[in-house]
């Protein structure tokens, strides 16, 4: 029998600030096999939580649900970007990219998203992470269109324009030129 219901689990996830409190609901949800990523969502977004702590909840829910282990990563990665940043230069959030990414290669999204983190003007995310991690997903993305013009938009935003132009001959090549694929 439930300790507690999932209103309880909700209004714990979205507005306690007692650790104890937190992980006994988060206990509960996953005893009682709830894997609504909704649910999910708002514990992530507890500003009472510290980093650590996002993790070990995100790690043991992608261990216990693998189905939706993509997207408590996808879903952890834009935490980070979002509230952590200027802490850690997006090391947290490109851990939970690439493992997003290792979860499903496939899904152009995530290195999109990867991508979208960089901060030129810091060099932050480092380029050369960020450009490996986007060419890592060429070999996984059914249609690399949007992977060769973010890569032509990175080479760009470094001065490198002769890789520019070759990424962006790609797109074109195998996109026919269209805006967007």
């Amino acid at each position: 029998m439930p300790k507690l219901t999932i209103e309880e689990i909700h209004q714990r996830f979205a507005s306690s600030t007692e650790f104890n409190e937190i992980f006994d609901a988060f206990e509960e949800a996953v005893n009682s096999n709830i894997d609504d990523l909704e649910l999910y969502r708002l514990l992530f977004w507890n500003s009472s939580l510290s980093p650590d702590e996002l993790c070990l909840f995100g790690e043991k829910l992608a261990q216990v649900f693998p189905h939706i282990a993509y997207d408590v990563y996808m879903w952890l990665a834009k935490v980070f970007e979002v509230t952590f940043a200027m802490y850690d230069n997006y090391e947290l959030a490109l851990v939970y990219f690439n493992k997003a990414a290792k979860t499903k290669p496939e899904v152009v999204d995530t290195y999109i998203a990867a991508s979208d983190c960089y901060e030129p003007d810091l060099n932050i995310p480092p380029i050369d992470y960020l450009l490996e991690f986007v060419k890592r997903g060429l070999d996984y993305v059914k249609n690399p269109v949007q992977l060769y013009k973010r890569l032509a938009d990175l080479y760009e935003k470094i001065g490198d324009d002769d890789q520019c132009e070759y990424y962006r001959r790609l797109a074109e090549e195998i996109g026919g030129g269209s805006p967007e694929e």
